[in-house]
């Protein structure tokens, strides 16, 4: 029969490992909805109108606590995959955790502020989670491709600080991403410099002019902008370089710190290139290495080594 005080010892030790046990258990990697309950401005409950959140998180972090939310681009009229779990898989590699951001899109009935809208959100919630990620809260970016850059660029200029006194905790956290990544992005909605197709997706057939305006972020960047991580290539067709150098100019004009990288080769869409547009199959394409160094210089990335 145990001793009182060997129980003692006994009942201590299941609590320990109980403990132990609830804190070695890993976050969930399984997609998640950005409101629990209404969607605000859904048109209806089907996996469409749902927008969700799906993280990664690295095997080895790496003593490494940044986030990203990654905005896959598609036109506003779908999602790549290989510009959100593709560049997920990567950047876990590095110890950042990521969560890829399923938006509603204008081939659903959706037009903005929808868009913004969910990433705005997407960026409180990561930030409102950030101790079950283990993450710093000061260290959550957003990353966007092409119409997905666009969107990115979007919330880089139009954040807000939180909304104190909203029922919603997760709604009084700000949505100011610390940091930009911008693929190839669409920036800007005017005639001459935009993505069509993203235009139409995102504003209708004739939307108005100041609408424009608004929605073209080469416009819209002040001071209080985030740094940002821009590249783009030369031989573009599809989204014009100019949009790169427009927000990058802006950035410059408002003393925000920036990297900005052109790239001859390649066309739209490349993503990390495995294998693809002259990157050996198994490594990625030189933006993805300039990045974790402009990480790196920034702090937002613990280790040196070089990755592929």
């Amino acid at each position: 029969m145990p001793t009182r005080s060997l129980r003692l010892l006994l009942a201590i030790g299941c609590i320990a490992a109980t403990l132990n046990a609830r804190a070695a258990t890993p976050p969930s990697t399984q997609p998640f909805p950005l409101w629990e309950k209404d969607v605000p401005g859904a048109l209806g409950t089907a996996d469409k109108d749902i927008p969700t959140l799906t993280p990664f998180v690295p095997a080895d972090k790496k003593e490494c606590r940044t986030a990203i939310v990654i905005c896959p681009g598609g036109g506003y009229g779908g999602l790549a995959g290989h510009e959100g779990a593709g560049y997920a898989g990567y950047l876990t590699k590095q110890g950042i955790t990521c969560f890829v951001l399923k938006y509603r899109l204008g081939s659903g009935g959706y037009r903005h502020p929808v868009m913004l809208q969910d990433a705005a959100r997407a960026l409180r919630l990561v930030r409102s989670r950030a101790a079950e990620y283990d993450i710093d809260p000061a260290k959550i970016g957003i990353m966007g491709s092409s119409a997905g850059g666009h969107l990115a660029s979007t919330l880089l200029t139009h954040f807000d600080a939180g909304k104190p006194g909203d029922p919603d905790p997760v709604e009084q956290v700000s949505s100011r991403p610390d940091f930009g990544i911008l693929c190839y992005a669409v920036i800007s909605m005017q005639d001459g410099l935009t993505h069509g197709g993203s235009r139409k997706n995102l504003l209708g057939d004739n939307p108005d002019p100041a609408l424009v305006d608004l929605l073209s972020n080469e416009k819209q960047v002040t001071s209080q902008t985030p740094p940002c991580f821009i590249w783009h290539t030369w031989e573009d067709g599809t989204v014009k370089v100019e949009n790169s150098l427009a927000f990058a100019q802006a950035l410059r004009a408002n003393k925000v710190p920036f990297d900005l990288h052109i790239y001859q080769k390649s066309g739209h869409g490349i993503g990390l290139s495995s294998g693809k547009n002259g990157v050996a199959p198994g490594d990625v394409h030189p933006w993805a290495k300039d990045l974790l160094f402009w990480f790196q210089q920034n702090g937002w990335l613990a280790t040196t080594e070089a990755a592929k």
